[in-house]
């Protein structure tokens, strides 16, 4: 029954992914040269609700869809997070956007699961701190995302990010900074009320299934 349960849930947020990526305007967002999203939304209430392994491989899934994305819908950073899109500057791709689309998409997968029995472990689980506990991890799961992905940039496409958002020397990082404590900030904010707010109901409906069948 818990395998049931477990495939179930796993299979209603692959399929609130797959509905995100297909409304537009609803997963990605476009906000300048890059896009802001909710995708990673349900990633993160999943890795608190069905733990690390089941988050990074719907984690990874994100990254797919991201990739298979950038490949279709064309945007000024599509060679970030598609090796099939040539980096400006050049007439091929690189296997470094593999990287920036997959590695962060699967930590989003991990790190909130991590937070948030960490923090309930402090907390010695009071029924009081779960709100908290919900709101934390989904704030660092969320920036867990776009803090690796924005320096991942930086540090593995600097000279073809310069060149799309037309800056150079100290003002690349800045702009990177700017990405991150703006429309980051925003995301982190969203994906912390929508976890606190959707994760505590289904940790109370998985507990309460879980004393019935007891």
């Amino acid at each position: 029954m818990k395998n049931t349960k477990t495939f179930t849930l796993t299979a209603m947020f692959l399929a609130i992914l797959i509905l995100l990526s297909a409304v537009p305007f609803l997963g990605f967002i476009p906000i300048g040269p890059i896009n802001a999203t909710t995708m990673h939304i349900p990633v993160i209430i999943a890795s608190i609700i069905l733990g690390p392994r089941i988050g990074a491989f719907l984690g990874g899934v994100f990254g797919v869809i991201s990739m298979i994305r950038s490949t279709v819908v064309l945007s000024p950073l599509s060679f970030v997070f598609s090796p099939f899109i040539p980096v400006i500057g050049t007439n091929q791709g690189s296997w470094k956007a593999i990287v920036i689309a997959l590695v962060p998409r699967i930590l989003i997968g991990v790190v909130p699961y991590f937070v948030y029995i960490g923090l309930r472990k402090i907390t010695r689980n009071r029924p009081t701190s779960q709100t908290v506990s919900l709101f934390i991890a989904g704030f660092l799961g969320s920036a867990t995302n776009t803090i690796l992905v924005m320096n991942l940039i930086y540090f593995l496409f600097k000279d073809a990010y310069a060149q799309t958002i037309g800056a150079s020397g100290a003002a690349i990082y800045t702009a990177i900074l700017t990405v991150i404590f703006t429309s980051g900030i925003v995301e982190a904010i969203v994906a912390a009320i929508a976890t606190a707010a959707v994760a505590s109901v289904l940790l109370r409906l998985v507990k309460t299934n879980a004393t019935q069948k007891l």
